[in-house]
């Protein structure tokens, strides 16, 4: 669909059916690692009992010293960086042995290594030494369909759909479709599939990978009949209804379809989860809402509706309302200690529901709850958590938890550091903000973000020299953000030298993001500068209509000023001392111009 709309697709559906049936294939191209996890030289050895073995099907082989040595060895040289020696002494190996663990281990050196035809010929004796392996099959199938060798898999599918139980094909079926799905030549994996497909037609499942199938090649209407047979064949069928509301195109279409299908079968949980988000997606909240609501009266704990009608209410300004729902979500959660949800994001919105009505000490104690330090969340809470305590009036409590966050990556120290600036200079301890920053672009000179809040704190301390080599650092590792062009531009024209390269690198921002109202107003500004009045109101005017900023509204003034339209010139200037009293700009040029509101 044109629309990324949120519905639960035919693959994500089948996931929990299907891997839980057999092993996952490889989904990576050949130049990627398996999904399997590399052996070591134990794992690899075959240390099977005799009777252990039997029962597993792997051959009885007596692991003799020179054997372990070769193994050993050749384990040591991969993790060194090698490949092919250690690739060659395991395929010998398995030769020798008949252990197809071997076999196995070989594969997984040659995809980390990226050699798809070694690969491929250790993937082969791994399928002739366990011909009855469905793992080594399922890695073979997703090699030789994502290598173009996709008619090799063809009798194998054949044989599986047809030597599976009667309760088990339809799962066989959708495991194929998934794995053709991946194959670079649609077309052809498309026919193979009809072909595989024909001796199931009485099967419901059948019409839905042709679904899928014919949507992956562009065939919408052949999908939407496919889709429709299989509702038709099973009319109550959620998976059915999903699949026909994912082909059939536009998100109306399918909201059609799932409002259908509810009407006749109201209790569908999924399809009414899936119907509820399309409609979010469509920016018919209330009507969402209200369909999340019906799944909260007979699924008063399900946690997806109730962290989806937390996003919704606060969508519509309800706080009170979103504040209850996600109090609701963690509630859930602590129940189910098999969930294996991340609370964070939650527990971040409660502290910014805290936030808006200035309760800082509830929306610290929100932050503290993200204790876990493998949850994505953790580190932007932290974050978070230091700067409101900032806010609190606690600075040295603040900075010190900053240096409680461990990370190890250098993104993440020099973020750090930049929030310990912030916290400084918002303080009002400028030097020593500007202090800690140049220690930061010291040990990590590359951090565009560090480089250009260093640049914008000499440029305050007026250190015109390290502000210009810092933006123009930043220019040359990230060309294309349009900040450092802007500010160098604008500081520039703020000083009123270097007008034309001011306006160069104005224009050049401009170019990047052309509806930014702040670089709009550095246009103004520098037009201004330069003595042309009239592009310098029209550009300020834009850029106020944009955003009502008190900076913007200071140079507009100005020029209406000049043009001798004072009375909207002050005007604006009360509009941006009422928004912002303590703005340096709005008191410095009405100072300047001897002009008291």
């Amino acid at each position: 669909m044109k629309n990324a709309f949120a519905i639960v697709t035919l693959s994500a559906l089948m996931a929990t059916h299907a891997m839980a049936q057999t092993p996952t294939a490889p989904t990576d191209t050949p130049a990627g690692a398996p999904a399997a996890t590399p052996a070591t030289a134990a794992d690899a050895k075959p240390e099977t009992t005799p009777k252990a073995a039997a029962d597993a099907g792997l051959p009885n082989v007596n692991l003799s010293s020179d054997l372990l040595y070769k193994l050993t060895k050749a384990e040591l040289e991969f993790k060194s960086g090698q490949w092919q020696g250690p690739y060659v002494t395991m395929m010998m190996a398995a030769q020798q042995t008949r252990d197809p663990r071997l076999a196995r281990r070989a594969s997984e050196m040659a995809l980390a290594a990226k050699q798809g035809g070694e690969a491929l010929a250790a993937i082969r004796l791994w399928r002739e030494l366990a011909p009855d392996s469905d793992e080594a099959t399922q890695f073979f199938l997703g090699f030789v369909v994502l290598t173009d060798r996709i008619e090799e898999a063809e009798p194998i599918f054949a044989q599986r759909l047809a030597s599976a139980p009667p309760g088990s094909r339809g799962v066989a079926l959708f495991q194929m479709q998934q794995i053709l799905a991946r194959a670079n030549d649609k077309l052809y994996a498309y026919s193979m599939l009809v072909r595989l497909s024909q001796p199931y037609l009485d099967m419901f499942e059948a019409h839905l990978v042709l679904a899928q199938g014919a949507l992956s090649i562009g065939e919408r209407q052949r999908a939407i009949d496919e889709a429709n047979k299989a509702l038709q064949m099973k009319p109550a069928s959620d998976l059915a209804a999903l699949t026909l509301a994912q082909v059939s195109g536009e998100p109306e279409a399918a909201s059609k379809v799932l409002a259908a299908f509810l009407d006749k079968n109201p209790n569908s949980i999924e399809v009414r989860s899936a119907y509820a988000r399309l409609l979010v997606e469509q920016k018919q909240l209330t009507a969402g809402r209200d369909q999340f609501l019906l799944l909260l009266k007979t699924q008063p704990d399900n946690a997806a509706a109730l962290y989806a009608l937390g996003i919704i209410t606060l969508q519509l300004d309800d706080t009170k309302g979103a504040e209850q729902y996600f109090k609701r979500f963690l509630a859930v959660l602590d129940k189910s200690a098999d969930d294996t949800r991340d609370p964070s994001k939650a527990l971040m919105i409660l502290s910014q529901i805290a936030e808006t009505r200035n309760d800082t000490a509830g929306a610290i104690a929100w932050l503290d709850k993200v204790d876990n330090r493998e949850s994505p969340g953790y580190f932007d809470a932290r974050l978070r958590r230091a700067q409101l305590i900032a806010r609190n009036g606690d600075l040295d409590a603040a900075r010190k938890a900053l240096t409680e966050i461990e990370v190890d990556d250098p993104a993440s120290q020099g973020q750090v550091l930049l929030v310990d600036a912030q916290l400084l200079r918002d303080a009002g301890y400028t030097q020593s903000a500007f202090t800690v920053l140049g220690s930061a672009v010291t040990r990590f000179p590359d951090n565009p973000e560090l480089l250009y809040d260093y640049a914008l704190l000499a440029e305050r301390l007026d250190h015109t020299d390290v502000m210009e080599a810092s933006l123009r650092r930043v220019m040359a590792l990230a060309p294309d953000n349009q900040h450092a062009y802007n500010a160098l531009g604008y500081s520039f024209a703020e000083r009123g030298v270097r007008l034309p390269e001011a306006y160069a690198l104005i224009e050049k921002a401009l170019q990047m993001a052309p509806d930014d109202p702040f670089i709009m107003d550095s246009m103004g500004w520098v037009q201004f500068r330069m003595g042309n009045v009239p592009a310098a109101e029209e550009a300020l005017r834009r850029a106020y209509a944009l955003r009502a900023d008190p900076e913007i509204a200071v140079h507009l003034g100005e020029v209406l000023w000049q043009k001798g339209e004072k009375a909207e010139a002050q005007k604006l200037w009360r509009d941006a001392q009422g928004k912002d009293p303590k703005n340096e700009a709005l008191k410095s040029t009405l100072a300047r111009l001897n002009v008291s509101l």
